[in-house]
């Protein structure tokens, strides 16, 4: 993925038991399919060029089995670690907080949701029968990304919808390609994550 023209639209595939996605660009052009491996001990997510799976960008592999705090790798074809991203811990149980890592693990950028109480309605309204099917129109997260000096670099918003199933990505600021392939790789595999909490 090199070159994009922002922003970029995430689709959610309905009707299926996995978190598959489309990754369209400004054009409405497909730049990447994701899917999830089902039935997993430890998450495996895979990036593909088009929805046939005709060329497999990159891998996205959890380094433990299913854990609050694990770490999920980004890999390239030839089998190259490139990144990863992970949860910031405890501090994602109130709101979603993570970390984009280079390869050698070094901070890129964070990943803060904007405003906490969104998360916190939406669960509540989640559980009253005949109103949780609105909570994809009324309560919409927004997912802000940090580079390590603190300049907004990303930002990342779920677009009212019945299944929650569209999120928005607009560039806040010119980025390294080799960044900007990390950071985005961190917020397809952050949205999957947080897609499976609800």
């Amino acid at each position: 993925m090199s070159k994009l023209q922002f922003p970029i639209t995430i689709t959610f595939k309905i009707g299926t038991i996995s978190n598959d996605f489309f990754a369209t660009d400004a054009q409405g052009s497909v730049i990447a399919f994701v899917r999830q491996k089902l039935f997993k001990l430890i998450d495996h997510v895979e990036v593909f060029s088009d929805e046939l799976r005709t060329k497999k960008l990159y891998d996205i592999k959890a380094n433990k089995w299913i854990d609050f705090s694990a770490t999920y790798t980004f890999f390239d074809i030839e089998r190259n670690k490139i990144g990863s991203v992970g949860r910031k811990g405890l501090r994602s149980i109130w709101k979603a907080s993570y970390h984009i890592m280079d390869k050698n693990d070094n901070l890129l950028f964070e990943v803060n949701e904007e405003n906490a109480w969104i998360k916190v309605l939406d669960g509540i309204l989640d559980r009253i029968p005949g109103l949780s099917m609105l909570s994809g129109y009324i309560f919409n997260p927004t997912y802000l990304i940090t580079n390590s000096q603190g300049s907004h670099s990303m930002r990342v918003k779920k677009e009212p919808s019945l299944f929650g199933r569209r999120f928005i990505i607009n560039k806040l600021q010119d980025i390294d390609e080799d960044q900007e392939t990390s950071m985005l790789l961190g917020a397809m595999m952050m949205l999957v994550l947080e897609r499976q909490r609800g």
